[in-house]
């Protein structure tokens, strides 16, 4: 009767509040009972986006949604339909080959997704059936399904751990292919199921496993498993993530495991981490598509105009019907308002080329080649990890060259994040080692220097918590006594901090050995093994910002160990033993080093009746587990004992600082967001020069608040102050707040979580000033800014903030923890670092680097080179679309606005595809204006290109200038010639292209080689398939011509001769600059002003030196 409830109850409950019930091995869990098989989905992974059933519907539909495409798809429509001046092909071949390109580099990336998936989904995996191992592919693999997976096998689905070839249940697991950390990690089995080792054991197992249903959270998971043997009545076990194995995940240093599967496909978590990633967009495609529509309407305008004027000439009855073109019957009855419109389509198909079709693809091609150098630059290779950068997305590559803000975490991003135990605190009597570590393996009893002393219980308590307080395992060569062989021990965890911690216990004597039967050994300074039942550990999380461990010792007595942040730990235990250890706090803040209290407390055994029974209770919820058991939590680290802290160094990483001044130098205001201390952080900013020493800080922290009663009206004092004193600095007549840095005193702003959580959610008087807006105006007269003791979405909501701002600055985050992935997403572009935290933040990040100081090349140099190409790509498709199609516009003025085509159709067609499509493609993948070295060594001349200047009003009105120039230049003075204007589009690509290449050689050159080929070709054969041969000879016969050859080379230098004689005012202005520059210089150095930044800082406000 029981369990025919609970079977009820079960398949109810997964409609009802979101669970699913899994029966392992899909036996039913009643020998008397029908068992209906559950629907879920199998196990195939499909990442590819086509079918070979819907690839061209889908492909089309998604070409089509652009613009561009769909406009010239209506024109070659408008060209079948209405009879057009010119042939259908011309609108529908450069289309087909733009459609056509697109379609094969989307379906080779597809066929490549397929590929990899078969290979995933077809690879072998043994099932337990009928006590026996069968052999299956991976996508037959169904939920409930028991699977045998061997040392080194990648786990094929979401496995909850049955049991494996260890007594004690557990194997060791990596994740690099899901969160980069090659670290191994230990899962358990239940201890109800650790003993089933073999296939006919696991056979006999009747259990059912409810858990959530599917979500993509890696660190996440909740259910519970439910045991029936002979009796009826179930034992029942929680499950979490150190049950499960996930899917992508690799099996070491353990020979066997059977787990069960829980979810498949593209329900595991892996699955669901890789979809639903925001797709983000840069300001240069922004500027195409306003662009787009100032070209689109100027060919209305051309086509109104040209339909206006052909009615006011026809107007005139010689005019309208000559005696020799006379009208048919059929158009003397046609409806004028019909003619007029058919005429209006004619124009606009007469006109249609001013719109560029290829430029997309062009684009395209561009960012994806492009992108390929970033991974090719040797500089970003990194020989500690022997990996280079990583472009994740090639859309943003512009974008690194447009970036006004950047957010960047410290730890492990700033700094290394390689641990090193410096000094420690017991009762504030502090303890500090003389002798520095050498590989993680210092003598017991080396120099130790005392500063005072604690009492003897008290010293071996704080290094017993130490030594237990921790989630470290250990790994070892062999299975070697720990006692005699101590020394050869590895520490194994996903935190550097707590292998310091282990490791500075050690050289005070006590050392951790492991676990052993569920007991945590650790050999005392007498070299004695005290033994710990391990109950309970109380996990770290980011907002309880503490862990805890309650162990049992030999005698019986109940402890809990604590260990976490200042700011988590003080509120916590006695106010009169807070004092002395917050004194070494703080200086070991100041520093610069990370900072950790440790505290403890006796549990009485009727208390720890009480206390087991909540936390197991919580641990069994389905539902709000997580809130259940931080709430137990809560409750549990209360009235504890401070024991003494710990002082763990973090290092700056190599050439942080050089790369935060570089930044600074270029106009980029540099924000950090970290959850630390803020005399820890703010010591790591001076050091690596965020702050300088004349920098005058600005606090809202919650130390400046609590002076007053009421904290609102103290913050919103301190805000009025702050921005009256910034406003008085920096007063709204300064021309360019970035080049005024240098020239007035500088500010930095220091806030922390809790006041900006006041600042955010301030309940203030609608009469007052808004605190969001007065925060953000002091922030942006702020050289840099410090956030501390920031949760990540807190990161994310200051991103967000800064995004908001008046003019939409360009944010950049970089980090390289799963805490700063937030940001990361928020941002305009996020770069990862692949760090010791994991890859969670590169695998999220639009790039990757190995370290932060690659950060300057990648935004200085080729952030810079990439804007400048692909701004020149898209004014240069414009540019050449309006001189190619300008001419014709003209031309009707002297054809009676017939609709008369200028240009043979087969120049028309080919003018995009290959006159001039391949120059401009090898100039927005090899230019360098300046150089390389140049960039990176005068980091001014980024500002030169923010806030997309290239495709601002100024510059696309000089492009159309020219454009309009030359065009009118080449119809005039070809007004008898017959030619066509690539000759001297290209000439103008070459007078810009400052680095030259064989291959900017080869298709510039070569372009207009095969103009010449093309034209002879052309015409010089008659083509059978073509009613009228209007170029036969006509190329020819021009080029015999002598005034036809001074004609071309006269009309080109004309139409380039206010380019050069910009160039040459140019050079003339560089060498005078040079020459004024090398004078002050020398000025300069015979006065030597001390200064605290180098001279590159000093002359930042000159714009002299810019080249």
């Amino acid at each position: 009767m029981f369990r025919r409830t609970f079977s009820r109850f079960c398949a109810g409950e997964e409609k009802r509040v979101g669970t699913r019930t899994v029966f392992v091995g899909n036996h039913p869990i009643s020998e008397t009972e029908a068992y209906i098989a559950q629907r879920f989905c199998d196990n195939r992974i499909v990442s590819s986006k086509y079918t070979l059933w819907n690839f061209l519907t889908k492909n089309l539909f998604e070409q089509f949604r652009r613009i561009a495409n769909f406009y010239f798809l209506i024109i070659f429509l408008v060209q079948v339909t209405v009879d057009t001046p010119t042939s259908p092909v011309t609108s529908g071949l450069p289309l087909f080959f733009v459609i056509t390109v697109t379609a094969i580099k989307q379906g080779y990336e597809d066929w490549l997704r397929h590929r990899a998936d078969n290979e995933v989904n077809k690879s072998t995996v043994y099932i337990i059936e009928n006590a026996k191992r069968v052999r299956k592919e991976s996508e037959k693999i169904k939920v409930g399904d028991v699977v045998e997976v061997q040392a080194d096998e990648t786990f094929p689905c979401d496995l909850i751990l049955l049991s494996s070839c260890t007594t004690d249940g557990t194997c060791y697991v990596t994740t690099a292919s899901l969160d980069g950390e090659s670290n191994c990690k230990t899962h358990y089995a239940v201890r109800d199921t650790i003993t089933l080792c073999t296939a006919e054991s696991i056979d006999t197992l009747r259990a059912a496993i409810e858990c959530e249903q599917p979500q993509p959270d890696l660190y996440k998971f909740v259910g519970r498993i439910n045991i029936y043997s002979n009796s009826l009545e179930a034992v029942a076990r929680s499950l979490g993530p150190e049950n499960l194995l996930l899917k992508g995940a690799t099996l070491k240093n353990t020979k066997k495991i059977y787990g069960v599967a829980v979810y498949t496909g593209m329900e595991t978590k892996m699955a669901l981490n890789y979809q639903g990633k925001s797709q983000k967009r840069s300001a240069v495609e922004k500027s195409i598509n306003a662009f787009l529509i100032v070209y689109l309407f100027i060919l209305l305008t051309k086509a109104a105009v040209c339909t206006t004027l052909k009615y006011v000439w026809q107007s005139t009855p010689h005019n309208d019907e000559p005696w020799y073109n006379q009208k048919t019957q059929k158009e003397r009855e046609t409806l004028k308002v019909l003619k007029m419109f058919t005429d209006f389509l004619s124009f606009m198909v007469l006109f249609n080329f001013i719109i560029p079709v290829s430029m997309y693809v062009t684009v395209e091609m561009q960012k994806f080649l492009g992108s390929f150098f970033i991974s090719w630059d040797k500089d970003f290779y990194d020989e500690e990890i022997h990996e280079g950068a990583l472009v994740n997305t090639s859309d943003l590559n512009e974008e690194l060259g447009q970036v006004d803000y950047v957010f960047t975490d410290k730890t492990g991003t700033l700094t290394e994040n390689t641990m090193e135990f410096i000094e420690c605190c017991i009762d504030g009597h502090k303890y500090k080692s003389v002798t520095q570590e050498v590989d993680g393996l210092s003598q017991t009893d080396g120099p130790l220097t005392y500063f005072d002393k604690a009492d003897k219980n008290r010293e071996e308590l704080f290094l017993r918590a130490l030594c237990l307080c921790h989630t470290v395992e250990i790994k070892t060569n062999d299975a070697v006594d720990g006692v005699t062989e101590s020394a050869e021990l590895t520490y194994i965890s996903s935190s550097p901090d707590e292998i310091a911690l282990v490791k500075g216990a050690k050289r005070y004597g006590f050392t951790f050995l492991g676990n052993r039967n569920g007991l945590m050994r650790v050999e005392n300074q007498r070299k004695e093994i005290e033994e710990y039942e391990l109950l309970h550990t109380l996990n770290f999380d980011s907002v309880r910002r503490r862990m805890s461990v309650i162990v049992k010792t030999q005698r019986g007595d109940i402890l809990l160990f604590c260990k976490g942040a200042d700011s988590a730990i003080f509120p916590r235990v006695q106010n009169h033993e807070i004092e002395l250890t917050k004194a070494h706090v703080e200086r070991n803040a100041m520093d610069g080093y990370r900072t950790l209290c440790v505290a403890f407390k006796e549990i009485a055994p009727d208390d720890y009746e009480r206390i087991n029974r909540q936390l197991l209770e919580a641990k069994m919820a389905l539902q709000d587990r997580e809130e259940k058991m931080e709430k137990v939590f809560d409750d549990i680290e209360t009235n504890m004992n401070l024991i003494g802290a710990t002082a763990v160094e973090d290092k700056l990483q190599d050439q942080a600082a050089e790369t935060i001044e570089a930044l600074h130098a270029a106009g980029l205001k540099v924000w950090v967001l970290t959850g630390d201390k803020m005399e820890t952080a703010k010591s790591t900013c001076y050091a690596c020069r965020l702050f300088q020493t004349s920098t005058e800080l600005l606090e809202l922290t919650t130390k400046t608040i609590e002076e007053s009663e009421r904290k609102e009206d103290r913050l919103h004092e301190l805000l009025i102050e702050y921005r009256k004193k910034l406003l008085h600095e920096f007063p709204k007549s300064t021309r360019s707040l970035k080049k005024a840095w240098t020239e007035h005193q500088e500010y930095g702003l220091i806030i922390d979580g809790s006041t900006l959580s006041l600042i955010l959610n301030s309940s203030q008087d609608s009469g007052s000033n808004n605190y969001k807006s007065i925060f953000l105006q002091i922030c942006m007269k702020c050289t840099a800014v410090l956030c501390c003791r920031m949760a990540p979405l807190q990161k994310a909501q200051i991103v967000r903030m800064v995004k908001n701002l008046k003019g939409s600055p360009i944010t950049l985050s970089i980090g390289d923890g799963a805490n700063d992935v937030s940001m990361i997403l928020e941002s305009h572009v996020g770069i990862g670092i692949k760090g010791k935290e994991g890859r969670q933040a590169a695998r999220n990040s639009d790039y990757s680097v190995p370290k932060f100081k690659h950060l300057k090349k990648l935004l200085l140099a080729h952030g810079h080179l990439y804007y400048v190409r692909i701004a020149h790509l898209v004014q240069y498709f414009f540019y050449k679309n309006l001189c190619f199609i300008l001419p014709q516009f003209l031309y009707q003025f002297f054809c009676g606005f017939s609709q008369q085509p200028l240009y043979d159709a087969a120049y028309l067609t080919m003018y995009n595809i290959c006159f001039t499509s391949l120059p401009i493609l090898a100039y927005s993948l090899l230019e360098q204006h300046i150089n390389i070295d140049t960039l990176t060594s005068d980091p001014r001349l980024y500002m030169k290109i923010t806030g997309n200047a290239m495709l601002q009003l100024g510059p696309f009105l000089y492009w159309t200038f020219l454009a309009a120039f030359e065009g009118m230049v080449f119809f005039f003075g070809t007004y008898f010639l017959f030619q066509t204007a690539s000759l001297e589009e290209n000439g103008k690509l070459a007078l810009d292209t400052r680095f030259w290449t064989w291959i900017n050689h080869f298709v510039i050159w070569g372009s207009l080689a095969f103009y010449v080929f093309f034209s002879f070709f052309w015409g010089g054969i008659i083509w059978p398939f073509l009613k009228q041969q209007r170029m036969y000879f006509v190329f020819a016969q021009m080029l015999s011509s002598v005034s036809t050859w001074l004609a071309i080379i006269l009309l080109i230098f004309i139409s380039l001769f206010p380019e050069i004689l910009l160039i040459v005012l140019k050079n003339v202005k560089r060498r005078t600059a040079r020459r004024n520059l090398s004078c002050r210089r020398a000025s300069d150095s015979l006065s030597a002003r001390p200064s605290v930044r180098p001279l590159l800082l000093r002359t930042f406000s000159d714009e002299s030196n810019i080249l």
